[in-house]
């Protein structure tokens, strides 16, 4: 850094920088935020993959469901339609017989249960003869051999019941009764016979049960007729202990007087409340006063025997003022000891002695009004009591007397109503009704209702395509290889030098052409030009294009200064590295560089038989100092002057050791002075070590990654080893990607769009070249 500080190292070598980390993730978010459909479009890319999966899948299912349907045996199948209406009442007359009720859901799907019941099958099977059992041999016969022959019958009737269907259509009261057989008039016989035998059922149930009534009912008359005799003499009896005539008018009379007494003891209880008051008052000091300033009025409030002396009082208190006033005036004229003064105090004197007098007898008189009207409430609260007491008793008289008369008069109407219950059950029983009717009688049908051979094939067309999308998706969902090159960044954390399409020689992927070009070349069945130089042989096409652009992302990949020594390598045998190192040391040559291939497989050697090269001298001589570098000199690959190749030699007994001795490290130091740029083809990383020896003498590694072959966890392992080795790795390069799919739509026109350009461009580079020939 800028300020000489030390970055922490992340544990996880393959964790790019936090600053790069942050722009790659949010580039991919925006990415992801964007593309609203790329989840639908994944989905279709996974269908177009597994397309041969699924197709088969769907003609296999097809093609089975046609067979199957074909030798099905035509199924017949005869319908009955009924109406079942509410249950009908008791009838009385002919014109009951045609009142109908609404039948509510609980009463329809009884009666479709009744249609299914196993009684009501066997009984059919009994009268058409498809129900056959041996005869019992009495009471002797063996318990195992009666549970044998039930078990029969219930087998029996349950393979009579599989064919049939009984529905009831939505909102009606209609029911359809359905049968199934390869014969149809069977099949309308016993619809027809199933039928008749439940609307027969339905009415001899009925009748039954009303015969069944009638019977109870007769009984239970006899029974009420004593219960109504005894209820009604022992209401009679009642009536004449306790001499009641008619006792709703008593109880009116008494009732009445209690009425009357209540409202005079809550009179008189007011009228003593009042008194009470009123004599509290002029007990104490100031209400006396207040009653000698107020005089008669407050009397008045009392009862008339107190208004003369309230009127007397009210005399004497204003003669009383009077005479007050005349001794004032005398004092004031003469002073006290005049004579006048002195008679006028005398006066006064006896008016109040004689105010005393009377006010004190009104008190007298307001104590004994009130003792009398305390008197009073009490004697009518007792009078009260009294009375509540005849009350009460006349209303016990009368619950004893409503309840024998309720239970005479309840007898009575349970008897009326059952004698009228038994005549009706009798006009009933006399009339044979059903609430059941055919409306269309099961017609012997005139063709089969399965096999539909149509729908079979097209339900089987359509079960397949599902099938087979389920079997693509769990493949897709179970297959753990990179899919696409954002999945490869994300996982390793490197950037994807170039995506290299699927070369065109292969119809599928299925075919796997890359795989017998890849590290070695000795179990290929295709012929090895089929990829390796695409970019001299077909300079037009999108993978020579993909090589190129290959080319620049590794001239780039150093700040510094292009690498000059490149090991090419992978996690597992098989991904193209080969082609890769091939490719890119092609197009490194068309730029007019120096290049060196170097095949450093010593195991399974494969660059000297891609380009038909012999292979006795090579790497694994040098290593062993059978011969020096000078003595092999690197053999140059026809067709394009800067490329050449050291190929591996013969096979040696020890190549991890070779290559990690100091000679292979000497030999890389004179390349680098011989050459601009040396392309290393390494094994694998994961089965073997030699990939990991030589990434600590290169200037970088690129890994190739096989689309839809690579795995996860084999790419994170290779890429983890790679780094603990102390191998830089440049990126990687994302090999035989299907462009119909994973979403690389540009590899698909490119070779329309720029072939042309190129042919003519090596069109006219050919012509120049005879032109200098013949000048020549």
């Amino acid at each position: 850094m800028a300020e000489n500080e030390l970055l922490p190292l992340s544990p996880d070598p393959l964790i790019l920088p936090p600053a790069h980390k942050n722009r790659r993730s949010q580039s991919i978010l925006d990415l992801e935020q964007v593309d609203a459909f790329g989840q639908l479009r994944a989905i279709w890319d996974i269908l177009l993959k597994h397309q041969w999966l699924i197709l088969a899948t769907a003609c296999v299912l097809t093609v089975l469901v046609a067979i199957y349907s074909f030798k099905l045996k035509p199924i017949f199948q005869a319908t009955a339609r009924i109406d079942v209406e509410a249950e009908v009442p008791l009838l009385q007359t002919l014109n009951d017989l045609f009142r109908a009720g609404e039948a509510d859901d609980s009463f329809l799907a009884t009666q479709v249960a009744i249609l299914q019941s196993d009684n009501l099958a066997w009984e059919t099977m009994q009268q058409l003869g498809l129900g056959q059992l041996e005869k019992s041999t009495g009471p002797s016969q063996p318990q195992g051999q009666n549970a044998g022959t039930l078990a029969k019958k219930n087998a029996m009737v349950a393979a009579f019941k599989g064919p049939l269907r009984v529905e009831r259509p939505k909102d009606s009261r209609m029911v359809l009764v359905s049968y199934e057989s390869s014969d149809p008039r069977q099949a309308a016989l016993v619809v027809n016979t199933l039928v008749k035998n439940y609307i027969e059922r339905n009415f001899r149930t009925k009748y039954d049960a009303t015969r069944q009534a009638t019977g109870w009912m007769e009984d239970r008359l006899d029974e009420l007729k004593l219960k109504v005799e005894k209820s009604q003499q022992a209401m009679v009896a009642y009536e004449r202990q306790n001499n009641i005539v008619n006792i709703g008018e008593k109880q009116t009379v008494v009732e009445a007087r209690f009425e009357d007494m209540s409202k005079d003891l809550s009179q008189a209880q007011s009228e003593r409340l009042t008194k009470e008051s009123l004599y509290k008052m002029v007990m104490s000091n100031d209400a006396q006063v207040d009653f000698i300033q107020t005089g008669g009025q407050a009397k008045g409030q009392g009862n008339g025997q107190d208004n003369g002396q309230g009127g007397l009082l009210i005399g004497l208190e204003g003669k009383e003022l009077d005479l007050r006033e005349e001794y004032s005036e005398a004092v004031a004229q003469y002073g006290p000891t005049y004579p006048k003064a002195l008679k006028l105090q005398d006066q006064i004197k006896d008016i109040e002695a004689l105010l005393q007098r009377e006010r004190k007898h009104m008190v007298e008189n307001i104590h004994y009004d009130y003792l009398a009207a305390l008197q009073r409430e009490r004697f009518l609260a007792a009078a009260v009591s009294q009375q509540k007491t005849q009350v009460d008793r006349v209303n016990q008289l009368l619950i004893d007397h409503n309840l024998l008369k309720q239970e005479f008069q309840s007898n009575q109407q349970l008897y009326d109503s059952l004698l009228q219950h038994l005549k009706d059950a009798t006009v009933s029983a006399g009339l044979r009704a059903t609430n059941i009717h055919i409306i269309d009688e099961a017609p012997i049908p005139s063709s089969p209702v399965r096999p539909n051979k149509l729908r079979n094939i097209e339900f089987g067309l359509m079960a397949g395509l599902i099938l087979g999308i389920a079997f693509a998706l769990t493949q897709e969902a179970l297959d753990n290889s990179i899919k696409n090159a954002q999945e490869m960044e994300k996982l390793t954390g490197l950037p994807t030098l170039a995506i290299i399409p699927m070369g065109q020689a292969s119809p599928s992927r299925h075919s796997r052409q890359l795989r017998g070009t890849g590290a070695n070349g000795a179990n290929s069945t295709v012929p090895p030009t089929v990829v390796e130089m695409l970019v001299l042989r077909k300079p037009g096409a999108a993978i020579s294009e993909a090589f190129r652009a290959l080319r620049t992302s590794v001239l780039l990949s150093t700040a510094e200064h292009p690498p000059q020594v490149l090991l090419i390598t992978s996690s597992q045998p098989s991904e193209g590295k080969t082609s890769t190192s091939l490719n890119l040391a092609a197009a490194l040559a068309q730029k007019g560089s120096r290049v060196l291939l170097v095949d450093s497989d010593l195991r399974r050697p494969g660059l000297a038989k891609a380009l038909n090269l012999p292979n006795t001298k090579g790497l694994s001589g040098i290593l062993t100092g059978a011969y020096e570098f000078d003595d092999t000199l690197p053999q140059k690959v026809e067709g394009l002057e800067g490329l050449s190749l050291l190929s591996s030699g013969p096979r040696p007994p020890n190549p991890a050791e070779l290559l990690c001795s100091m000679k292979m490290a000497q030999l890389l130091a004179r390349l680098r002075q011989g050459f601009d740029h040396v392309i290393i083809d390494s094994p694998p990383i994961l089965p073997i070590t030699d990939a990991t020896i030589l990434s600590s003498l290169v200037d970088g590694v690129i890994m190739v990654v096989e689309s839809d072959a690579t795995s996860r966890a084999a790419l994170h392992r290779a890429c983890r080893v790679m780094e603990h080795s102390g191998g830089k790795i440049l990126g990687t390069v994302f090999n035989k990607v299907d462009a119909r799919r994973d979403g690389y739509y540009g590899y698909r026109y490119y070779h329309g769009y720029y072939s042309y350009q190129y042919k003519a461009y090596y069109d006219r580079d050919k012509d120049d070249k005879d032109n200098d020939q013949s000048a020549a």
